[in-house]
């Protein structure tokens, strides 16, 4: 199951758009920084296919500047 944590960069006076844009998608969860036009953003899939789904879904957020990664990490699931 990867879970991954991004620092997202709104472009200048689009914070709460892209606040909106990224609380529609179920797979992510969104912390807004205090002192800065900043968002913290974590994500969790299922599985590789809907990682690749989600970063399709960020992509065409046009009030998304820059989205760093800053962790990532995979859980291998049971079978």
């Amino acid at each position: 199951m990867p879970i991954k944590s991004y620092l997202a960069h709104p472009y200048s006076g689009k914070k709460d758009e892209l606040i909106q844009a990224l609380s529609s998608i179920k797979q992510c969860e969104i912390m807004p920084a205090q002192n800065k036009d900043l968002l913290i953003l974590v994500t969790e899939t299922n599985n590789e296919a809907e990682e690749d789904i989600l970063k399709e879904k960020l992509d065409t957020i046009d009030s998304l500047k820059l989205l760093a990664l800053v962790s990532g990490f995979n859980t291998p699931q049971n079978h």
